[in-house]
């Protein structure tokens, strides 16, 4: 009863929070889950392989893992609020920049450095560090919310570019999807995104509880196994996953499907990573979370087989798109939620922020690795083989950890707030 009670009190006091996180954590992946259908546009424009236009992701992705822990720390120091917003402005500017494209892979290169600098302030870890402090008996069900963004993304941003670009043309595809996005998102995440670390400019700071700094030190979660577990689990699973996504509609479309048709059962992939990570959330608070980690990793081993099988069965591709939308809905909720309850909150931003590394670099080589297997055999068969077998060491390096430790912190009602 105490436990309901105190989620009550937390969504009364913060309903809006998970909400705005959302918007801010799509746009750290809206050049991940929209650059699928411009990949045959650019091919036809510079004669490119998909290797080089994938290599893009790898150099944003790369760039962003670097700077995962330092974020994290700075977070931690300051709070998510500044970061994020100014994180938002330049990285939807770095994606209309795609746009004025010359076909120089210089050039190419250049463009997606600037993605990267985008990408670094609009981490996971801005947005996951302002809901946890704020959400402790429902946290499970508030970072699926939050991390919904993401699916937000797989299920708007391939549909909308491919239109944009069957429209107006690629180019305008990158502007015209950052310039919306952004009219969008902005003014709610200046309105209503705060963490409790964040100091208030119009009164006085109330103390926040001592539980929001429970927790281990940098040095105690570093030298951790779980720590280790973790980041074997996060890094595997975002090559596999994200390979896939990103190459989601080149393998539909080899498989005779037209293209339109292709971005709409890709973004089933959304969709289903909607219900994915609102049902891992719910699901976060009453079981153990490395089992039900470990159940939603090896769901695309059943859709990928049956790609493998009959890739041009209609009914095997969207039960494909919908295997690898629920477990991405799973993913990274499920890696933030084991972090706060094997390291707390007082070095959340730092710890969590060394899985966003793990992540990034599996997001940087995965697409890379899928385009180049493709421009080597011709077909995406060799990659799809590939994910299987590392989506099942992810499952067991979940399944390998220990019970949680006792909460390091005890239970406290959150204090209230306005929004504004």
């Amino acid at each position: 009863m105490n436990a309901a009670r105190g989620a009550a009190e937390e969504w009364r006091g913060y309903w809006y929070l998970p909400l705005v996180a959302a918007l801010g954590y799509a746009t750290s992946v809206i050049h991940v889950y929209s650059i699928g259908p411009f990949i045959e546009p650019l091919q036809a424009e510079f004669g490119w392989g998909r290797a080089q236009i994938s290599l893009g992701l790898t150099i944003a992705s790369f760039v962003s893992a670097v700077f995962c822990i330092p974020l994290g720390m700075l977070v931690d120091r300051i709070g998510p609020r500044r970061i994020g917003l100014v994180g938002v402005l330049l990285m939807a500017g770095a994606y209309a920049l795609l746009g004025t494209a010359t076909g120089s892979k210089a050039n190419w290169a250049l463009l997606w450095t600037l993605i990267a600098v985008g990408t670094v302030g609009v981490q996971a870890t801005v947005w996951t560090s302002a809901v946890t402090s704020r959400f402790e008996r429902s946290r499970g069900l508030a970072l699926a919310i939050t991390l919904s963004g993401a699916s937000l993304s797989a299920a708007l941003f391939p549909v909308l570019a491919t239109w944009l670009i069957g429209k107006y043309g690629w180019r305008f595809g990158f502007n015209g999807l950052a310039g919306l996005w952004i009219a969008v998102v902005f003014p709610f995440l200046f309105l209503l995104f705060r963490g409790a670390q964040d100091r208030r400019a119009a009164t006085a700071a109330v103390p926040e509880p001592a539980r929001l700094l429970s927790g281990l030190t940098l040095a105690e979660g570093l030298r951790s196994p779980t720590l280790y577990k973790l980041l074997m689990a996060a890094g595997l699973f975002s090559f596999t996953a994200v390979g896939t996504l990103v190459h989601f509609v080149p393998i539909l479309t080899g498989a005779g499907v037209p293209r339109l048709e292709a971005a709409g059962i890709a973004s089933l992939i959304g969709l289903f990573s909607i219900i994915g990570r609102l049902g891992t959330g719910f699901l976060l608070d009453r079981f153990r979370a490395q089992h039900v980690g470990a159940v939603a990793f090896m769901l695309p081993v059943l859709g990928l087989g049956l790609l493998l099988t009959d890739g041009a069965n209609p009914a095997y591709q969207m039960m494909a798109a919908a295997s690898i939308g629920l477990t991405l809905g799973a993913e990274v909720d499920v890696i933030a939620y084991l972090a706060a309850k094997y390291f707390g909150l007082k070095n959340f931003g730092a710890l969590y922020g060394a899985m966003v590394m793990a992540l990034s670099l599996g997001t940087s080589f995965g697409p890379l690795s899928a385009g180049a297997i493709y421009d080597r055999y011709g077909s995406y068969a060799p990659f799809m083989t590939l994910d299987i077998a590392l989506m099942l060491i992810s499952a067991l390096a979940l399944l390998s950890l220990g019970a949680p430790p006792p909460q390091l912190v005890p239970a406290a009602s959150p204090s209230t707030e306005s929004p504004t």
